[in-house]
C-alpha cells in the first residue's frame, strides 16, 4: 500500500474577492520554504457565492475567476498543475496535482445539479468531479444547500436530488458513490437543531465558554446523519472548531441576525473492499477552520488526509514484468520522440508512439503548452489527432532471440504557431471520449520555439 496525501478546503466568499494571500487557507508557507513541509499530492477547493453576475460569467469563461487565479498563482510555485475547474453560477471546484502526477491521472469528468427553485436555478446545488488516479477512484463534489434554520427537509432533497441526478460516464464508477473514495465538502448550510431554543446572543456565550461539544449535540447535519435521511453514506470527524456562520463581514464577531452555526463542513466515504487482498483506507490528518480571513459571513474550513493506494502490477513497454508502487511509476502510454526545436510562422511536426493497446477516438488532441504551465487549460494552440496525424511504420530491430515486427509510430502536424510563441514549450497528448472524459497520455521533452532565420 501507498499514501496518497489530499488537502481539501471550502469557503463560501460572499461574492467577495481575495485582498489577502491565501497561502493559510492552503497550509504553505509565504516564503515558499518546504524543507519541514510534506506537500500535498492533490489540493481540492471549493468555493460558493462566487460572483455571479452575467459579466463576471463571461470574464470566467474566457480566464480563470479570481479565486481560482488567487489559488493557482500560490500552487504553481509549489510545483502543482490545475487538472479540473468546474463552475455553475456562485459554485466552484477546483482540482490541482503535483507536476510529477500528471501521467498517471485518468478519466478526469465533471457534473452539476441545479437545487434552486426546484432544480430551474443554480444559485444552489452541486458541482463534482471524479477522476482516477494510479488506479483508484476518486470523486469530488461541492454542494450548497438550502439556507435557514427551518428548512432542514429542503436540505435533505437537495441532498437526495444529487445523489440521483449525477450520472458519470467510466465504467464502474457512473454513480458518486460507487467510487473507491468520496469527498463531500460545501456550504451545507446545516443549523442547529430547533431544539435548541436559544437566541443567537445565548449560543454565543456557550462559545466563548468552549462548550462546543454541548453545543455541536443539536447539530442537524448529525441529526439527519444518524436518521439515514442525508449524508449517512459519509463520515465526518467532529468538528473541534466554533460554528463557521454567521460573522459580520470584515470581523470575526458573530452577527446576531442568525443564529451560529458549522455550515461548512467537509465529509469522506471509503469503500474499503473494492479490491481483492487490499483494504483501502482513510486516515484523516486534520480539520479546522481559519478565523483570520474576513471577507464573508462563514470562515473557510479545511482537512487533510492520507488515503491508501494499493501496489499495481505493470507490464512495461520492454515486455519485462515488475511490481511497481504506484507513485514511483509514470504511465507513459504515449511517447514522443525528442523534440530538438520548433521555428515560427512555419508548419512543425512530431513523432509519437502507442506503446499500449488503447482505443484512439476523433476527440484525441494533442496540445502544445508553455514548459512550466500551470493548468491543462493553458495550451496554446492544440491539433485533433484524427486530422493531422499520420502513422508511419518503421522497422524496429529485433532483440536477440525475438521476432522481427514493425512498431506504429505517427507523425502529428501543427500549422503555423501564434506569434506570441517564445521560449520552451511541450506537448501533452489528451485521450477524450465523446462523453468529455479526459486523460493525460504522454508529455513530450521541452524544446524551445525559435524564429525563422530568414525574418
Amino acid at each position: 500500500m501507498e499514501n496518497l496525501r489530499l488537502y481539501l478546503g471550502t469557503y463560501n466568499v460572499g461574492t467577495s474577492t481575495p485582498d489577502d494571500k491565501l497561502n493559510n487557507f492552503l497550509g504553505l508557507p509565504s516564503d515558499h520554504k518546504t524543507d519541514k513541509l510534506q506537500l500535498p499530492d492533490i489540493y481540492v477547493l471549493s468555493f460558493q457565492e462566487v460572483k455571479a453576475q452575467p459579466q463576471n460569467m463571461l470574464l470566467d469563461a474566457l480566464f480563470d475567476d479570481p479565486w481560482t487565479y488567487a489559488c493557482r498563482e500560490i500552487l504553481q510555485e509549489f510545483n502543482y498543475v490545475k487538472i479540473k475547474s468546474v463552475r455553475l453560477q456562485g459554485l466552484l471546484l477546483n482540482i490541482y496535482c503535483l507536476r510529477k502526477h500528471l501521467l498517471n491521472i485518468r478519466e478526469i469528468e465533471s457534473e452539476y445539479t441545479r437545487t434552486g427553485l426546484s432544480g430551474m436555478w443554480g444559485n444552489k446545488g452541486a458541482v463534482s468531479a471524479r477522476l482516477s488516479i494510479y488506479g483508484c477512484s476518486l470523486c469530488f463534489v461541492n454542494s450548497h444547500l438550502s439556507a435557514h434554520d427551518h428548512q432542514l427537509k429542503d436540505r435533505i432533497e437537495d441532498y437526495n436530488s444529487i445523489i440521483k441526478d449525477q450520472e458519470f460516464h467510466v465504467g464502474e464508477t457512473t454513480e458518486i458513490f460507487f467510487h473507491d473514495y468520496v469527498f463531500w465538502m460545501g456550504d451545507l448550510n446545516f443549523r442547529l437543531h430547533e431544539e435548541l431554543d436559544e437566541t443567537p446572543e445565548e449560543i454565543e456565550k456557550v462559545i466563548g465558554k468552549n462548550d462546543l461539544k454541548k453545543l455541536f449535540l443539536y447539530d442537524q447535519l448529525r441529526y439527519v446523519m444518524k436518521k439515514g435521511e442525508a449524508f449517512s453514506e459519509l463520515t465526518e470527524q467532529d468538528p473541534d472548531f466554533p460554528p463557521t456562520f454567521k460573522f459580520e463581514v470584515g470581523t470575526s464577531k458573530y452577527d446576531h441576525k442568525r443564529r451560529p452555526a458549522w455550515c461548512d463542513r467537509i465529509l469522506y466515504r471509503v469503500n474499503p473492499d473494492n479490491y481483492e487482498n487490499v483494504t483501502l483506507k482513510v486516515d484523516q490528518l486534520s480539520y479546522r477552520h481559519h478565523p483570520s480571513y474576513l471577507l464573508s459571513d462563514h470562515k473557510p474550513v479545511t482537512a487533510e488526509f492520507n488515503i491508501k493506494i494499493p501496489a499495481k502490477h505493470l507490464k512495461l513497454s520492454t515486455g519485462l514484468s515488475a511490481d511497481q508502487v504506484f507513485s514511483d511509476y509514470s504511465e507513459r502510454i504515449v511517447e514522443f520522440d525528442k523534440v530538438v526545436s520548433w521555428t515560427q510562422d512555419e508548419e512543425n511536426t512530431a513523432k509519437y508512439k502507442i506503446t499500449q493497446d488503447i482505443p484512439s477516438t476523433k476527440e484525441d488532441w494533442i496540445g502544445l503548452f508553455k514548459e512550466n504551465f500551470s493548468s491543462l487549460d493553458d495550451y496554446v494552440t492544440y491539433e485533433y489527432v484524427s486530422k493531422c496525424s499520420t502513422p508511419t511504420s518503421e522497422a524496429k530491430s529485433p532483440m536477440k532471440g525475438a521476432s522481427s515486427k514493425n512498431e506504429l509510430k505517427y507523425d502529428i502536424t501543427f500549422s503555423e504557431l501564434p506569434n506570441r510563441c517564445r521560449g520552451n514549450y511541450c506537448l501533452v497528448y489528451f485521450s477524450q471520449s465523446d462523453d468529455k472524459v479526459i486523460s493525460v497520455l504522454g508529455i513530450s521533452n521541452s524544446f524551445p520555439v525559435v524564429k525563422n532565420d530568414s525574418d
